[in-house]
């Protein structure tokens, strides 16, 4: 088994951004059918141009801070914050005399409000097997091996 690890942030970055970007640059971290994840960093006086996209996502401000646009509402964000794009809603990000740097996470589609209850640690969907014991939760632990002679709690911290 190895570790995955994806370098991001100064020297990893390029321009970044819908037409119409300037003084951004980013470095996508993860990227696949289920969204992508990526890094951004905006200059002082950088814009993301007003765009909209059909996937949901969040727009998560780790350092210094900027401002935000979601359809026709502006406001000041700031390292801490994570504001949500909305899919096919005009959206746009930021800033004036400071930088920026953020993360963007985007889920493919629009929503999955749905399913909501996998996130939360619930099964969705599962209906147990009566003709399958372990799908019903029935059994018992396999016999564990003694590694010290004559004593039942092997096994355990001492």
């Amino acid at each position: 088994m190895t570790i995955e690890i994806r370098r991001f942030g100064v020297g990893h970055r390029r321009p970044e951004g819908p037409p119409g970007t300037m003084g951004l640059t980013g470095q996508p971290i993860h990227v696949d059918g289920r969204g992508l994840i990526a890094e951004l960093a905006f200059a002082r006086g950088a814009r993301i141009e007003p765009h909209a996209n059909p996937n949901t996502t969040w727009f998560i401000v780790i350092e210094g801070g900027g401002w935000v646009g979601v359809g026709d509402v502006r406001t000041r964000v700031a390292a801490g914050e994570a504001v949500l794009w909305p899919a096919d809603i005009l959206h746009t990000a930021w800033t004036e005399h400071s930088e920026m740097r953020a993360f963007v996470v985007e889920f493919t589609g629009a929503d999955d409000a749905d399913v909501v209850g996998l996130l939360e640690g619930r099964a969705v969907g599962v209906e147990p097997d009566a003709a399958d014991p372990s799908r019903r939760g029935v059994g018992t632990l396999a016999d564990h091996p003694s590694t010290r002679p004559g004593d039942p709690g092997s096994g355990e911290p001492a």
